[in-house]
């Protein structure tokens, strides 16, 4: 049987509440008790780098994508499984992407609402069926999970838009979101 892989959207900040950094810590060292493989963004800041740093010391495979311009300022972590450099953002992406059988969104800013939203097109469009779960660790995507309504509300998406994006409130619940997804 062949090792999933989850790739992890997040921030190469902290974020204000300690829970954040919590709940990376929790999903890292739970995707290396599953035994599964982390695909994420390669930084060693910020909660990729927590994450990375706690699936590492669990035991995980870790495959790090960064782009080259990127590598200096998120801190490129070299000490992965697998560190791809790549030479554009989208490169980056699309590698993440095709590297993993479903997908987590934890807290982030713009860089994550842009993988956020360009996975969830793809999926809209059928370019891929995988899952992805957004870790709303204190309701965090609250705001993005309304804007989501109101767009369907809006009619601009077909209410089977909603479909594809699961929530849970922490890496626990997400885990399980993803046993039953990935079995």
């Amino acid at each position: 049987m062949r090792q999933k892989s989850i790739c992890v959207y997040c921030g190469s900040r902290m974020g204000r509440d300690p829970v954040y950094a919590t709940e990376a810590e929790h999903l890292g060292i739970s995707l290396a008790q599953e035994g599964w493989r982390l695909v994420y963004g390669a930084g060693d800041i910020g909660l990729m780098g927590t994450v990375a740093r706690a699936a590492q010391t669990a035991g995980a495979d870790t495959f790090g994508v960064i782009p080259e311009h990127l590598v200096r300022h998120e801190i490129g972590k070299t000490d992965l499984t697998r560190f791809v450099v790549t030479e554009t953002m989208h490169e980056r992406k699309k590698v993440m992407v095709m590297n993993a059988d479903a997908i987590v969104v934890m807290p982030g800013g713009a860089g994550s609402l842009d993988e956020f939203f360009e996975v969830l097109t793809w999926r809209q469009l059928g370019l891929h069926d995988k899952p992805i779960v957004l870790l709303d660790a204190k309701g965090y995507w609250g705001p993005l999970r309304g804007l989501l309504d109101h767009v369907v509300d809006h009619g601009f998406a077909d209410a089977s838009l909603l479909d594809f994006v699961q929530v849970g409130a922490s890496a626990t619940e997400v885990m399980d979101i993803l046993r039953r997804a990935l079995s």
